[in-house]
C-alpha cells in the first residue's frame, strides 16, 4: 500500500536537490533530469554544479551553504518565485569518523549544523508555500547508521537519528494535507564521503544505482526507500534487537575495528 502520492511521470516536476554536488545527490539530478524533470541542484562548490549543467542543459546550478539561514531562505524564494517546487530533497551529508576516547566537540556540532539543522533550514523556508498549495514532496536521506549506535558513528549517526525521527514526525503531520513526505536510509554507496573508511562495507553500490533505487521508491509512494536490501535488511535485524543482546554485539564490533 503506498504511504505517499506515487510519482509516476517527471516531465515538468519542479525538483531542488540540495547536496547535489556529488555522489547520490549528483546521481539523482541526474536520473531525473533523464525523465524530464526541472533541476535545480545546490551545493557549497558551484564548479561541481556548473559541471553539472553544462553536461544536462535545461538544469541549472545555485550555490549553499545550507548552514547559513538567511542564504537557504533566500534562494529557497527565488526558486518559488518562479513556480511550486514539487519535489525538495535534502541530500547533504558531512562525515568524520570518531569516537568518544577521541570526541571532538567542534566536529560534532558541526555534523549537527550540516547533517540536521540545515535541512530545519531548508523545511522552513519551503514548508509554507507546499502547505499554502496542498501538494509536494518533501525526501530526507539519512542512512542505516541511524538505526543503532555504530563503531565510529559517534558524530554522524545521531544526525540521521534525528532526520529519521524528523521524518517520521513531518510524515504524521503533512500527510493528511496534501504533502508527501519520504524518508532514504542508503547501506554503503561509493561517495566521497565512503571513501574515507577504512574497513569492509559490504554490499557497497554505485550512486547510479542507489538513484534508481530513490527514484522506485518514489514511484511506487514508499515512505522509506532503503537499499540495497541485501544489507539495509540485516541492520533492521540489528535494530529490532534488545540491547541485551545488542550492546555485546556493539562491543564485538567496535573490537574488530579496532
Amino acid at each position: 500500500m503506498s504511504q505517499n502520492p506515487p510519482i509516476t511521470d517527471w516531465r515538468g516536476k519542479s525538483v531542488w536537490l540540495v547536496g547535489a554536488s556529488s555522489g547520490i545527490g549528483l546521481a539523482t539530478a541526474a536520473a531525473l533530469h533523464e525523465r524530464g524533470a526541472q533541476v535545480v541542484v545546490s551545493a557549497r562548490q558551484d564548479a561541481l554544479l556548473q559541471d553539472f549543467v553544462r553536461a544536462h542543459p535545461g538544469a541549472s546550478g545555485r550555490a549553499l551553504d545550507v548552514t547559513d539561514a538567511d542564504a537557504v531562505r533566500t534562494l529557497a524564494a527565488d526558486l518559488l518565485a518562479r513556480g511550486p517546487l514539487d519535489l525538495v530533497v535534502y541530500c547533504v551529508g558531512h562525515y568524520k569518523a570518531q569516537r568518544a576516547y577521541d570526541f571532538d566537540l567542534p566536529q560534532m556540532l558541526q555534523h549537527q549544523q550540516i547533517n540536521y539543522v540545515g535541512a530545519l533550514y531548508v523545511l522552513d523556508a519551503v514548508l509554507p508555500a507546499m502547505l499554502a498549495r496542498g501538494s509536494g514532496h518533501l525526501s530526507l536521506i539519512a542512512s542505516v547508521a541511524g538505526y543503532r549506535g555504530l563503531p565510529k558513528s559517534l558524530a554522524y549517526g545521531p544526525t540521521k537519528a534525528a532526520l529519521i525521527n524528523l521524518a517520521e514526525s513531518l510524515y504524521g503531520d503533512l500527510q493528511p494535507r496534501g504533502i508527501g513526505v519520504s524518508l532514504v536510509n542508503p547501506g554503503f554507496v561509493q561517495t566521497p564521503l565512503t571513501a574515507q573508511n577504512s574497513f569492509h562495507m559490504p554490499a557497497l553500490i554505485t550512486p547510479e544505482q542507489a538513484a534508481r533505487e530513490m527514484l522506485a521508491g518514489w514511484q511506487r509512494g514508499r515512505f522509506e526507500i532503503h537499499y540495497p536490501r541485501r544489507f539495509t535488511y540485516f541492520m533492521k535485524l540489528l535494530q529490532s534487537l534488545p540491547y541485551a543482546l545488542y550492546l555485546p554485539l556493539l562491543r564485538r564490533m567496535v573490537k574488530e575495528q579496532g
